[in-house]
């Protein structure tokens, strides 16, 4: 199935219903064709007088992927437990803290869901709508920095060309970094790397990063 607002409106009254007592009034609820993140509970937030609240929340989730009805139901309430520890100002140690996750493990518990700090999309099948339009597309160019730490760790980030002169006037004053490059490439490898659009990366072993380097083309500003 493919998530729409009107499905997101119907399970979020029910499930407000049946498992937070009908407390939370809906949310902006909308959809996204993120890739990495399938849902998201987004928020203003302003203090006065020493005191922070939280207000204008908005849920969204993802249609990249054709998700089964738990698989979406499980993300929608993950996004849930969010939005009730920040509209009722309940103190969680994190963002997935003690509190959040006593909610998680409560509902999977007692009614069978599956919901997740961290959810591994790997396996998932892509909406027909996304393969449709990377086949239009074509071959998508990735923006890729390579990393080299002063302690022999090795990272390779793909990242949004957006942010690309951010990360790299933030990288120049960094002592832990022996050496960066920027390379762009069209392999396939790259789809699975999350776009960045800050200073992090995925560390690879030595080998890994040396045999990369080969497929990828020389970038500079």
């Amino acid at each position: 199935m493919i998530v729409t607002v009107e499905w997101m409106e119907k399970w979020f009254r029910f499930f407000d219903d049946e498992y937070f007592g009908g407390k939370l009034p809906t949310p902006e609820l909308g959809v996204t064709r993120a890739k990495t993140r399938l849902g998201q509970m987004a928020y203003k937030r302003a203090t006065r007088w020493g005191r922070t609240k939280l207000y204008d929340f908005k849920i969204s989730m993802s249609t990249y992927y054709d998700m089964t009805e738990k698989q979406a139901k499980s993300v929608l309430l993950h996004e849930m437990i969010h939005y009730i520890i920040g509209y009722t100002g309940l103190k969680d140690t994190s963002s997935h803290g003690l509190v959040f996750r006593g909610m998680m493990d409560k509902l999977n518990r007692t009614y069978g869901w599956d919901i997740r700090v961290m959810t591994s999309t790997k396996g998932w099948k892509v909406s027909e709508q996304v393969v449709k339009k990377k086949k239009a597309q074509g071959p998508q160019t990735y923006l890729i920095l390579a990393i080299e730490m002063q302690d022999g760790k090795h990272f390779l980030s793909r990242v949004n060309p957006g942010f690309a002169r951010r990360i790299e006037s933030q990288l120049v004053k960094l002592r832990e970094v022996k050496s960066h490059c920027w390379y762009t490439t069209q392999e396939n490898y790259f789809e699975d790397y999350p776009q960045v659009r800050s200073l992090r990366g995925r560390r690879i072993s030595k080998a890994d990063f040396d045999r990369l380097l080969n497929v990828l083309t020389p970038f500079h500003f």
